[in-house]
C-alpha cells in the first residue's frame, strides 16, 4: 500500500510510520506536486496541504488520514460525495494534547522571562538581567477547552494562576460549575463573551480549532480589548489571528509580546516584518514530540490496517 504525505515537512512522522508499516511504501511530495503524486496513492495524509475535489479526482485513494486533529484543509463535502473516508487522531488519545500544552507553557514562560534577552546577555557577559515577570498570580485565559485547552488548564493549576476559559457555547449553570471545578477555572465564558474574557487576562492562549467561525477570531476589536501588558500565545492555527491587526497592535505597543508556533503561511518567511517585534516564534513543533508522534503513528497505522481489511477507519469524520 502506498501512503503519501502531501508535504515534505514534519519528516519524523514519515520515519515513525514506516517503522510501523515496514511492508508498505511511505513517501512524501512537495505540496505543489500533490496532483501528480496522488495518482498512485492508497492513503493520503494532508499535513498542512489542501485536499479538495480536484486533488480527490486526480487519484484513486480510499482514505484521507490526518496526522493529528486538524481537518480544516480537507473538503469534507467533496470526500463524502466521492465515498472517500476521512479520519483524524484525537489529541487526547495520542498524547498530542499534552505535548502542545507543554509547548504553550514554554512560550508563556519564555515571554514572561524575556528569554531572547537572557540569551543575548549570556553572549554579552551581563549578569542579573533582564528583570522577568512571575507567572504566579497572573490571569490566564484559555480560548478553547478541547483536548489542548484541558491539558493546559491542568498544567497551569500548580503555577498559582487565575484561570479563565472560553468555550463554544453558553452552558447551563450546573454544567458550567462542573467544568470550572474540573479544570480549576475561576470563570467560564461562551465565545460570545470573548472580549470580556480578553479584557481580564494577562496571558491569552489560543487552543481552538480553525473553522469558518473562528477564522480571524482575534481581530482588531479583540486585540483592542487586551491590556497593553498582556501576552498572546497561539498553538492552534495561524489564521485564528488577523495578521494585519496583530502587526498594528505590536507596532503601536498595545501588546507586551506574542508567542507563535503556527502562522498564516508556513513556514513563516524569516524576514516577515512581524518578527521584528516582541515575538517568540517556533516552527510548528508544539506537537512534535516522541510521545505524541508515537501515539499518532500507532493510530494511523491501525487505520491503514483497517483499510487493508476493508474496514472503516477509527475516528472517522466522513
Amino acid at each position: 500500500m502506498r501512503i503519501l504525505f502531501c508535504s515534505e515537512a514534519f519528516p519524523a512522522a514519515r520515519q515513525l510510520l514506516q517503522e510501523r508499516l515496514p511492508a508498505d511504501e511511505v513517501c512524501a511530495c512537495p505540496a505543489e506536486a500533490v496532483l501528480a503524486a496522488v495518482r498512485e496513492a492508497d492513503v493520503v495524509i494532508p499535513t498542512m496541504t489542501r485536499i479538495d475535489a480536484r486533488v480527490m479526482d486526480a487519484g484513486r485513494f480510499r482514505l484521507i488520514q490526518q496526522w493529528g486533529v486538524g481537518l480544516e484543509g480537507v473538503d469534507l463535502a467533496a470526500a463524502r460525495a466521492r465515498g472517500i473516508w476521512v479520519a483524524n487522531v484525537p489529541s487526547e488519545q495520542s498524547g498530542n494534547a499534552a505535548s502542545v500544552a507543554e509547548h504553550a507553557l514554554l512560550l508563556i514562560l519564555a515571554l514572561l522571562r524575556r528569554f531572547p534577552e537572557t540569551q543575548e546577555n549570556i553572549r554579552r557577559g551581563v549578569l542579573g538581567a533582564p528583570l522577568g515577570l512571575a507567572l504566579e498570580g497572573r490571569t490566564v485565559c484559555l480560548v478553547g477547552l478541547g483536548g489542548v485547552g484541558r491539558a493546559l488548564a491542568r498544567r497551569l493549576q500548580p503555577f498559582g494562576v487565575r484561570l479563565l476559559g472560553v468555550g463554544r457555547r453558553a452552558l447551563p449553570a450546573a454544567e458550567r460549575e462542573a467544568l470550572c471545578v474540573a479544570l480549576g477555572l475561576a470563570h467560564y465564558y461562551p465565545v460570545a463573551a470573548l472580549h470580556t474574557a480578553l479584557a481580564e487576562a494577562d496571558i491569552v492562549v489560543l487552543c481552538v480549532p480553525l473553522t469558518d467561525e473562528t477564522r480571524g477570531l482575534i481581530d482588531a476589536a479583540a486585540l483592542a480589548c487586551m491590556r497593553p501588558s498582556a501576552y498572546l500565545i497561539n498553538v492552534a492555527r495561524g489564521p485564528l489571528i488577523d495578521y494585519t491587526a496583530l502587526r498594528e497592535a505590536l507596532a503601536m505597543g498595545r501588546l507586551a509580546g506574542v508567542g507563535l508556533d503556527v502562522f498564516w503561511t508556513e513556514p513563516i518567511p524569516p524576514d516577515d516584518p512581524l518578527l521584528q517585534y516582541p515575538v517568540i516564534a517556533t516552527p510548528h513543533v508544539a506537537g512534535v514530540t516522541d510521545r505524541a508522534y508515537a501515539g499518532i503513528a500507532a493510530a494511523v497505522a491501525a487505520n491503514v490496517e483497517r483499510l487493508r481489511r476493508g474496514q472503516p477507519p477509527l475516528h472517522r469524520v466522513v
